[in-house]
């Protein structure tokens, strides 16, 4: 649905040309080292689109409620995060005016519930919440900018990412809630406003990292504005947002059921999701193997890639699997967090120069034509990338100049299908030389995995 929004706003059209050529482009392809840790992501991404107010995620327990099922009963208590990333439009367009004058803009609320005896506080760390139109809308950008100062993004989940990257709270969330014994307080309250815009559609996304000192539960809930006396609307109130929880249904309308993950055959229907999702951090040290601590770089003219945000179906030759298992969901959403959205990768890669010659390293991300098993020893390209974007999103990279000075740099990524990359960095290595890499990056909405790290050394000149 949200490809309508974007190709209207860039004006694309699916031009009467050839498909471009494959390139095959032989590289190792080797599994990503690590695994995610176990912080619980609150994932709440079905139904994407939303046109009927009502329950999008509860984690609350499902004694007292109208619809119990619409509970999943998880509790939350120390670090977690929560992950939204819903969308609406007006339908038909010239019926806007003709809906109900309460439902011109669908707002979202994210609520907390204390159920405890005793106040509980919870901090957050970070925090972004922006809407594709106005706040980021989808533009055509440079396959790579340099974005020091995080002003290069298209689309909310992109800017989203890039603020969380860099340890920002966006101005609208205060630096901790307390929440007393037995009470709920509201963590986002937002508008997604459709009124006035061409096409009447929109989307917010929004990711929090939040610290609890208690136990706390958490929904995801939509509901479109109330009105004032004089006409006017106004956002709901707590008391509202807790009515619906209390007595609605899961909002929708519902978005296609997942193929379950034991059938093999094509299609594979991935499905949006909605539950929790264990892990927020991907950590991972790349090395020869587990015994030293080096990755030798690969010899001139040679090519190897690490997987990244690899799901089944797509495993790029490796078998694994990166996406997030799900603690608890509803059974007509995904059965894992594909895509990993809102997950951070960080990664590092101590860099080794065994050869007797000065060498050229680049480090790359890559979007290969997916596969699952790689027919031929390597990655598919196309000669020109198609003109579905499949990444958009900031990467941090820290390395050393070849001053041995330390530099930070973000970098901003418009990667379209079939798209080889550019270098994220590019390293003049001397013989014996040893230079640590860090890539760091979140793993954007409207992404579509998988992705590749890609380590090269140029061919030495003849």
């Amino acid at each position: 649905m949200l490809s309508l929004l974007l190709n209207f706003l860039l004006g694309q059209t699916t031009p009467a040309t050839l498909p471009p050529e494959e390139v095959l482009q032989p590289q190792e392809m080797r599994a990503l080292p690590g695994q995610l840790d176990t912080v619980p992501t609150f994932n709440s991404n079905s139904p994407e689109l939303v046109l009927k107010e009502g329950i999008l995620l509860s984690t609350f327990p499902p004694d007292g409620k109208r619809v119990p099922t619409a509970h999943l009963n998880f509790p939350f208590r120390g670090r977690f995060d929560i992950f939204a990333h819903h969308i609406t439009k007006a339908e038909p367009p010239e019926n806007l005016r003709r809906r109900s004058p309460s439902e011109t803009s669908l707002y979202l609320g994210i609520i907390l519930h204390n159920p405890g005896s005793e106040a509980v506080k919870v901090n957050i760390w970070q925090a972004a919440s922006y809407l594709s139109q106005p706040d980021a809308p989808f533009i055509q950008l440079p396959s790579l900018s340099q974005n020091l100062l995080g002003k290069v993004f298209a689309g909310p989940g992109d800017r989203v990412m890039s603020d969380v990257l860099r340890g920002q709270r966006q101005e609208i969330f205060p630096a901790q809630i307390e929440i007393p014994p037995g009470q709920s307080r509201m963590l986002l309250n937002l508008p997604i406003p459709v009124q006035g815009l061409t096409p009447p559609l929109n989307g917010r996304s929004t990711l929090m990292r939040l610290q609890s000192n208690g136990t706390v539960y958490a929904a995801s809930l939509a509901m479109f504005a109330r009105v004032n006396p004089d006409g006017s609307e106004r956002s709901p109130t707590l008391e509202e947002w807790q009515n619906l929880l209390d007595n609605g249904d899961l909002a929708g309308p519902r978005d296609k059921a997942p193929t379950p993950l034991e059938q093999t055959g094509k299609p594979i229907i991935y499905g949006r999701v909605a539950g929790v999702a264990s892990g927020s951090l991907w950590r991972a040290l790349l090395v020869d193997n587990p015994q030293v601590r080096y990755l030798t770089i690969p010899q001139p003219s040679q090519v190897f890639s690490y997987a990244l945000s690899t799901l089944h179906g797509r495993t790029l030759g490796t078998g694994q699997i990166q996406s997030a298992p799900m603690l608890v969901r509803y059974p007509d959403t995904a059965y894992r967090a594909h895509g990993n959205y809102g997950i951070q990768y960080n990664l590092k890669l101590p860099l080794y120069n065994n050869t007797q010659s000065p060498q050229t390293v680049s480090v790359s991300i890559q979007t290969p034509l997916k596969e699952d098993q790689l027919g031929k020893l390597g990655l598919r390209f196309l000669s020109t990338p198609a003109r579905q974007v499949f990444f958009r999103g900031t990467v941090r990279v820290r390395y050393k100049d070849d001053q041995g000075q330390p530099k930070t740099e973000f970098v901003h990524l418009v990667q379209r299908r079939g798209q080889p990359g550019e270098p994220l960095v590019l390293l003049k290595m001397k013989p014996g030389d040893r230079s640590l890499v860090e890539v760091d990056f979140l793993y954007p909405p409207d992404a579509t995995p998988p992705q590749v790290l890609t380590v090269s050394t140029q061919a030495e000149p003849r």
